[in-house]
């Protein structure tokens, strides 16, 4: 082997091992970036999904990382979690019951979070109930390009209706300016004392000082077939979260479940602002039997629930349940969306019967009506059993009645019945307390400025009209 030979064979064996060396760093270096990167993405994970949903057992996140958090805590740390939502919802003596009665009592963290909720509870204040505000809303508009197309159903949507947005932002408003959303139960409700005698007397709502308790409800939540195709949500349904939502038709045939109409949107917020709702309070949800329930037809000529079917029926039953195991509270708007007061007796029995018979058997016992167009069957004075449609009512186990007042607030006790007026918050109400069109209406002035709630994309003027 001559020098020339020996220097190629050398430098092959040198190229060699240098392909053996970048081989071996190859793989070192290949190695680095899995790991480094599967380092990164856990870092990334638990700082999007688990630290948020570890912190929010302080109350720094609403319920939707709940179901996050309440997978990766445990024991102790779980059971202060749980303990910390109650207490965002002003349920302190729930809050502290449920970790004085654990096996975690003795746990220091624990004592203190008790600690703290007794001294956040001696700071409540007891609310005036006379000065409780109920506002009400209509099916939401989703699409205003549909619902304001200039057809004739135009004027009616653009009186009765809120749209999405201008919902959303009243429940900011309100929500920054300290209003809470209770049950109507807990303003007042029925007791019944020694002697067995029962009768109705003011709620304790307590609430931190400058907290303002209010009612909330929607009428008509049934979707009539005049509404397809002009932006609304199409029915009620149950989500795959247990909780209610609503499905909506689109244009290409499709149907999509979402937060269409009030109830999820509600929902949403109090999930992210769980302070907004008092010991889990939701509104109150009103039916019409005529044309359908919840969305679900009772004309057997519809595609919907045909009455006759037991298994239509059934969806309608579950799904009120849903509402009512969620918060909600349901309640009649007649039978017929009829004036209760303005016609006779003898339709205003049969209507109620309707209710009882083909409603309430489907939905269950409800205890709360909404009068359909604010309409009363009385003057200002409490009710009594002289008033026979009041008595006719109260026999069929109703014990709040509500109209519509635009008042501020307007609540009254009767011995065995309450009563309160309810704002509406729609095109019509809104538009006739801008400044551009009434400057000395007031009327929403406590709730929200209208100036900066109000869509624009309304036709104006809104046409007037009575509330419904």
């Amino acid at each position: 082997m001559n020098k020339r030979q020996y220097r190629k064979r050398n430098y092959r064996r040198k190229l060699q091992g240098m392909s053996h060396s970048f081989s071996v760093f190859a793989v070192f270096f290949l190695s680095a970036f899995i790991v480094c990167g599967s380092i990164y993405l856990i870092y990334d994970f638990y700082s999007y999904y688990i630290a948020p949903a570890v912190s929010s057992q302080n109350g720094r996140h609403g319920d939707s990382s709940q179901g996050t958090a309440s997978e990766i805590l445990t024991g102790a740390d779980a059971l202060l979690f749980e303990a910390d939502r109650l207490a965002m919802g002003y349920d302190y003596d729930a809050a502290i019951a449920l970790l004085s009665e654990s096996s975690y009592a003795d746990d220091e963290r624990v004592q203190e979070a008790v600690s703290q909720y007794e001294e956040t509870k001696s700071t409540l204040v007891r609310a005036d109930i006379s000065e409780i505000t109920h506002v009400f809303f209509h099916t939401l508009i989703m699409d205003t390009s549909k619902a304001f197309d200039g057809d004739s159903r135009q004027d009616g949507y653009n009186q009765m209706m809120t749209t999405k947005e201008e919902f959303l932002k009243i429940l900011q408003s309100m929500y920054d300016r300290g209003y809470v959303l209770v049950s109507i139960h807990d303003v007042a409700h029925e007791a019944t004392d020694e002697n067995g005698n029962t009768s109705f007397v003011q709620g304790d709502i307590m609430l931190p000082e400058g907290k303002k308790p209010f009612v909330m409800s929607q009428d008509d939540v049934c979707y009539y077939e005049y509404m397809e195709g002009d932006g609304f949500a199409s029915r009620l349904v149950i989500g795959e979260d247990g909780k209610p939502t609503c499905e909506m038709d689109l244009d290409d045939g499709t149907t999509v479940t979402g937060s269409f109409d009030l109830i999820p949107l509600l929902e949403d917020f109090i999930q992210e602002h769980p302070d907004f709702s008092y010991k889990g309070a939701r509104a109150i949800i009103a039916f019409t039997g005529y044309n359908g329930v919840m969305g679900y037809r009772t004309d057997s000529s519809y595609e919907g629930i045909n009455p006759n079917i037991e298994e239509d029926r059934e969806t309608v039953r579950q799904l009120a349940q849903c509402l009512r195991d969620n918060g909600w509270e349901l309640a009649s708007h007649s039978w017929g969306h009829r004036d209760l007061g303005s016609i006779s007796y003898e339709e205003f029995v049969t209507d109620t019967d309707r209710w009882e018979s083909e409603v309430e058997s489907l939905i269950g016992p409800t205890d709360i009506i909404l009068y359909p167009f604010g309409a009363e069957i009385g003057d200002w004075h409490p009710y009594t059993m002289e008033n026979e449609r009041f008595a006719y009512l109260h026999e069929k186990g109703f014990r709040y009645f509500c109209n519509v007042d635009s008042r501020q607030y307007w609540v009254q006790l009767g011995e065995d019945h309450m009563r309160q007026g309810r704002r509406n918050l729609d095109g019509y109400r809104m538009y006739y307390d801008l400044p551009e069109s009434h400057p000395t209406k007031t009327y929403l002035d406590d709730l929200f400025d209208v100036e900066e709630v109000f869509d624009r994309r309304r036709p104006v003027p809104v046409p007037p009209m009575s509330s419904s």
